[in-house]
This record gives C-alpha cells, sequence and structure tokens, in this order.
C-alpha cells in the first residue's frame, strides 16, 4: 500500500486511540468518575474531580508524551540510530539535578518546574558547546560528549539523594521515576507543542533525507549541518519540556517511532503527527494504569511505562527481525 493511502487509515486509528485513552485517563483512579454524570452534575464531587485533577493531568500526560514521541523521532534521525532516546544526550539528567535541588530547598511545584527546565536549558548548551569544540559538529561527538555528560549528573543525582533528609527522598525518588500527580494545566507543555510540531513538519522532506544518509542528503541540496543543529535544539527543547513536567518518563520517545515504522510509517510527514498520537496515548493509558493498579495508591508513571515498555520493545525488535529474515 502506497504510503499517502496508508496514512488517513492509520492517522483515524491513532485519533480513535488517543480519545479512548483520554475517556480512560478521565474517568479512572482511586475514586471513578463517570464522566458523562460528572458534565451533567457540576456541582457534585465527581464533576470536581474531573475538572481540578484529571483533565490537567489528562492533557498534561498527552502533551508529555507527544513531546517524547517528537524527540524520540527526532533523535534518531540526528544520529541514525534507532535505539536513541530522548534522555540520551544528557538533557534529563540536567534537568534531574534541578529538580532535585529544588526539592531539596523545600520549594513548590512553580520553582521545581522552574529549576528543572533551566537545569536541561544549561545541560543542552553544555553538550553543544562541548560538542563542537574547536572543529566541527558530528554525530559521533555529540553523542560520545552527551553520554559522558549523562554520566556526570547521574554522580550528581546519585550525591543529592545520599545527602538529603529522609523526609525529602520519597518526593525525589518519585519525580526521578515519573509523576504526574502534581500536574497542573500543562500551558508550557501545550505552547512548547505548538512550536515544535509545525517545525518538524516543515523538515520533514530533509528528515526523510537526513534518514537516509548524510552524504545522500547533501548531495540532494539539503544543508546538513544547520538541519542538524535545528534537530538538535527542537529535540532538546521537547525533552526538557517532557521532563519538567512530568519527570523521567522512559521508553515513550524509543518505542513510538518503532510501532509507527512497523506499521509502515516511514515519511516524516505521516511520522511526525502520529509520534505525537501515539507517544500521548501510550502515556494516558500508563497515567491511568498507574493509578489504578495498587489503588488508592498510586504508582509512578515511569514505572508502568518501563514495565510495560522494555517487553514491548523486545516484542518490536522480535518482529522487526522476522520481518528482514523473511
Amino acid at each position: 500500500m502506497h504510503q499517502s493511502s496508508r496514512a488517513v487509515p492509520l492517522l483515524l486509528a491513532l485519533t480513535a486511540a488517543t480519545l479512548a485513552g483520554g475517556w480512560l485517563s478521565l474517568s479512572s483512579g482511586s475514586m471513578p468518575v463517570a464522566v458523562w454524570d460528572a458534565i451533567a452534575q457540576p456541582d457534585s464531587l465527581g464533576a470536581q474531580v474531573l475538572w481540578e485533577l484529571r483533565l490537567p493531568r489528562t492533557l498534561t500526560a498527552f502533551v508529555t508524551g507527544a513531546l517524547l514521541g517528537i524527540a524520540g523521532a527526532l533523535m534518531q534521525v540526528l544520529l541514525r540510530n534507532p535505539l536513541a532516546d530522548p534522555y540520551i544526550l544528557g538533557v534529563s539528567g540536567g534537568a534531574s539535578v534541578g529538580a532535585l535541588l529544588a526539592i531539596l530547598a523545600g520549594a513548590g511545584t512553580l520553582v521545581l518546574q522552574s529549576s528543572a527546565f533551566a537545569g536541561a536549558l544549561f545541560s543542552t548548551l553544555l553538550v553543544f558547546s562541548l560538542a563542537h569544540g574547536r572543529g566541527n559538529w558530528n554525530t559521533t561527538r555529540l553523542l560520545l560528549t552527551g553520554v559522558v555528560l549523562a554520566a556526570g549528573w547521574g554522580a550528581l543525582i546519585s550525591l543529592l539523594l545520599a545527602i538529603s533528609p529522609g523526609a525529602r527522598v520519597h518526593g525525589m525518588l518519585f519525580w526521578l521515576m515519573g509523576d504526574l500527580s502534581a500536574a497542573t494545566a500543562p500551558v508550557a507543555g501545550g505552547l512548547a507543542l505548538l512550536l515544535i510540531a509545525p517545525l518538524a513538519l516543515l523538515l520533514s522532506a530533509s528528515l526523510n533525507l537526513m534518514a537516509g544518509g548524510e552524504l545522500k542528503a547533501a548531495s540532494l541540496g539539503v544543508a546538513v549541518g544547520k538541519l542538524r543543529v535545528v534537530i538538535y535544539i527542537l529535540a532538546s527543547l521537547a525533552t526538557a519540556t517532557a521532563v519538567t513536567q512530568a519527570g523521567n518518563v522512559g521508553f515513550i520517545g524509543l518505542i513510538a517511532p518503532h510501532m509507527l515504522r512497523l506499521a509502515g510509517a516511514r515519511d516524516h510527514r505521516l511520522l511526525i503527527p502520529g509520534v505525537i498520537l501515539l507517544g500521548g496515548t501510550l502515556l494516558l493509558i500508563a497515567d491511568a494504569l498507574s493509578r489504578i493498579a495498587i489503588a488508592p495508591r498510586q504508582l509512578p508513571v515511569g514505572v508502568l511505562t518501563a514495565l510495560l515498555g522494555v517487553p514491548l520493545f523486545l516484542y518490536l525488535l522480535y518482529r522487526a527481525s522476522d520481518t528482514r529474515d523473511a
């Protein structure tokens, strides 16, 4: 089937899955909420839970998953590695250090998010400047710089956990594992998504060429150096915003592009909107399950994405190897 004829059914299926995931997220939790009843009875307890708690959390989960999906797709093109994910270049490590310092200081949610974003931005600038150095910037140098810096952030995170009072450690660990319990309306995340998604779509033709190799892309008129910088900036901004909203949520940015490519969506004109919908849906479902798995207690959503993501990713790799061998 041609790519264009596959696009509409796939996007319709993903949209339906997103709506179903949103409904599950709105209605699930330690207190089940009948969405239509809550809408019909605006003064009820269910309506208060729906509008004040569930809706902001649902929107945050979708936006975060969508940002991670875009970041994963872009990183895989930038590094030309299907195993690349949004956290591979140490952006999440810088955000984690900033957030843990805010938690250690007893700061509120706004300061925590601001500190996390500042840490992610600092890490992004540091990786970019060190990877460029005095010579030409290339993906190998970028990857090595990011991996080393991520290890350094990991050491700082361990140090902060070791010296933190016991009362603060629980909150720190929840944030590090990915947590949406304190989610508010994702204004910053929504604006970032509205900025990044159209830009990524505008670059989709160049991304298709870049995925086939830098020499091929350059021979066809793509300004490879400038494109690398733009991809890195967009992917880092998406990752930083996602980490700021929900902490470290793994596997979404790794799995979503893989699932779509196995479904035949290799053209980035289809892949970009696809990862927005699929990434958001995967996190919506994981977050809903995190609230009902051991209700009334909640699991960090990052635990669910890892528990679901590991076997799913192994299955996708197995299926992909079978397809190549056939």
